[in-house]
């Protein structure tokens, strides 16, 4: 992670041959909302969601990056990727009650026992 948004690897450590900068994944970093409401860490899910949401531009559109020391999005744009990635912490955060099992299909009374 770098500021808080998660990258896919370090560029550091990793040789990728594109020789450019590697920017957060936004849908990793969804990936991380989404999780940490899972785990019943809905407050640090929904400020990890709201920053991303803040990244949007004028008409809502994510990129595939986004570099947070630059304060600029990356990669390609508009990325479907990014906005599919942003479905399940949106209505989990809707919805906390028990979204491992609405997620599953199973019904609340079954994921109680």
């Amino acid at each position: 992670m770098v500021d808080g948004l998660v990258h896919r690897y370090d560029p550091r450590h990793t040789e990728d041959g594109l020789g450019s900068t590697e920017g957060a994944l936004l849908a990793c970093s969804f990936w991380l909302a989404d999780n940490l409401i899972m785990i019943g860490r809905h407050d640090d899910a929904r400020r990890l969601f709201e920053r991303l949401l803040g990244l949007t531009n004028d008409v809502g559109l994510l990129a595939e990056q986004y570099d947070a020391k630059a304060g600029r999005m990356l990669g390609n744009f508009p990325q479907a990727f990014s906005h599919v990635a942003l479905i399940n912490p949106a209505l989990n955060l809707s919805r906390q009650q028990k979204p491992v099992a609405q997620r599953s299909g199973q019904s609340t009374e079954l994921a109680a026992t």
